[in-house]
């Protein structure tokens, strides 16, 4: 009985159209002006590493020579969605250092704080979050914000 009413809620939450908790509404990815700003963003500063659509770079989980790890995909087959808009930004403006890496963890993602303002990271956000579609990730995206904001 519980586990059917847990996932009813689960459903019902992925047919609102408001923000979960965790989500920012600087990232919304309805927001089509912002999608396409970050879509030009995105081509310019992450494809690189990234790829050009979202999927990272080969064996993501597989360490390199150097002993960090390749660059994730930021589509759904990746990790990227499991994080709270706020983890997301910090990554992006500040590399992944603490508090969102252990200290000392060594990685090839750089701080783009400098490079970019808060509005454009917060569009490629929007862009990046525009490609999870999924029922079953918007579900679960929903259900670990909601949970999120339970902690704060």
């Amino acid at each position: 009985m519980r586990t059917g009413i847990l996932l009813a809620m689960i459903m019902l939450a992925g047919c609102t159209d408001a923000a979960a908790p965790g989500d920012d509404p600087r990232a919304d990815p309805r927001d089509t002006a912002k999608v396409a700003a970050g879509a030009k963003l995105y081509a310019l500063n992450c494809a690189a590493c990234h790829g050009a659509r979202l999927e990272g770079q080969p064996d993501w989980r597989r360490r390199l020579p150097n002993d960090r790890l390749p660059a994730p995909p930021h589509d759904e087959t990746g990790h990227t969605w499991h994080h709270p808009d706020r983890v997301l930004f910090g990554i992006t403006k500040n590399g992944l250092v603490p508090p969102y890496a252990p200290k000392d963890y060594e990685s090839d993602m750089p701080a783009f704080g400098e490079k970019l303002s808060d509005e454009e990271i917060w569009s490629v956000l929007a862009f990046i979050k525009s490609h999870w579609t999924s029922r079953d990730v918007l579900a679960a995206r929903a259900e670990m914000t909601r949970n999120a904001g339970k902690r704060q």
